[in-house]
């Protein structure tokens, strides 16, 4: 079942086109990593996914079983948010917000998912512990959470292992991997990591301002704009 269909979708900023004709489609299950060099416009694809931003051309269309409420989302990760003055488990139960509607309080049903989703990251042991006194992989244990609070469906990350060390980076790649293959929770992921991207995606979307691959993992390492890319990162 195809969940998201983008077709020739192109995106403006300051009048500038940054992304042009994308044609992409994202099937329940699947694991796309979005990789390209720096400015082509991954994180402006990512917030187009999330309706935050309109296309200038082209259509992005979501299956009618996925509502934008049902989107999982972790985004880059700012000094602010490592400063953020709350437990854990306040943090992670935020991620329910949008089931409460404007019911201004949780009921029982979303502090479950909130303590499911705790347990379900190894985080029960610091569940009380504040949000800013943990480890950068730590917190991106606790963002992962709280997105998962929101979804059963799809989560979206853009660059979830900037800033973390390898081991740190490597756990965390290891538990959106198991979100993938054993709850068939589909994947939308930004990186820069091409190591991780050939490792775990099932499929590669590749844009530098346009277009320029996507197709199965398989498919990108035999193609000759893989081979190349992989090249200059050093991959090979």
């Amino acid at each position: 079942m195809k969940l998201i269909t983008c077709e020739d979708v192109s995106f403006a900023y300051e009048n500038n086109t940054v992304i042009r004709d994308l044609n992409f489609a994202v099937n329940s299950g699947d694991y796309l990593c979005v990789i390209g060099e720096n400015g082509s416009g991954k994180s402006t694809l990512i917030k187009g996914l999330l309706k935050l931003k309109a296309p200038c051309k082209g259509n992005i269309i979501m299956d009618i079983s996925l509502k934008s409420t049902e989107i999982g989302y972790l985004p880059q990760q700012a000094d602010i948010q490592k400063d953020f003055p709350a437990s854990v488990y306040e943090v992670v139960l935020s991620g329910c917000l949008n089931q409460c509607g404007i019911r201004p309080f949780y009921k029982n049903r979303e502090r479950a998912i909130a303590n499911e989703n705790i347990n379900r990251m190894g985080l029960k042991n610091i569940k009380n512990h504040c949000f800013r006194d943990l480890s950068g992989g730590q917190q991106q244990r606790v963002l992962l959470a709280r997105a998962l609070c929101a979804t059963k469906k799809l989560l979206l990350l853009d660059e979830p292992v900037a800033g973390l060390d390898p081991v740190a980076a490597k756990d965390l790649y290891q538990l959106i991997n198991d979100l993938n293959k054993d709850e068939k929770i589909t994947i939308i992921m930004v990186s820069h990591d091409i190591h991780s991207a050939v490792e775990f995606a099932s499929h590669i979307l590749y844009i530098k301002e346009e277009h320029l691959f996507y197709g199965t993992t398989k498919e990108y390492l035999n193609s000759d704009i893989g081979d190349d890319f992989l090249r200059r990162m050093d991959y090979v």
